[in-house]
């Protein structure tokens, strides 16, 4: 039986796809809903060389957790290498930008508590 209105569980893909943005890399929206305003979840891929705008989140902590590719985190003036499986973890109102430092996209899932929104992104270039 199908019913004609979904279920307060369900929610339906959002289907945004990929999109590039002005910190120099591609942003896939995973989960970033009103509806559930405690977290949202993205995949963000950087292209070989790139790194990206040094920027804060206001209000908003972020963990990366990397699903390929290789790369340099900084996060308030420290940098660490990234791999596959490694994570940082970035306070509200801390400095952060990636680079992509090898030969295939630096891939990985961008976790906000509470969940990402544009008035949240501050540029520090």
């Amino acid at each position: 039986m199908v019913r004609e209105t979904m279920p307060d569980w369900f929610v339906a893909k959002a289907d945004k796809g990929e999109f590039w943005t002005d910190e120099r890399c591609y942003i896939t929206e995973l989960l970033n809903d009103a509806a559930s305003p405690e977290a949202s979840l993205a995949i963000a891929r950087v292209e070989p060389g790139v790194t990206t705008q040094l920027h804060k989140l206001v209000g908003v902590s972020e963990r990366y957790i990397v699903r390929k590719g290789q790369g340099l985190v900084e996060v308030d003036g420290l940098t660490r290498p990234l791999g596959p499986g490694d994570q940082a973890v970035i306070p509200p109102d801390t400095a952060q930008r990636i680079t992509n430092t090898g030969t295939e996209d630096l891939e990985f899932y961008c976790v906000c508590v509470p969940r990402f929104r544009p008035g949240s992104y501050v540029s520090l270039e």
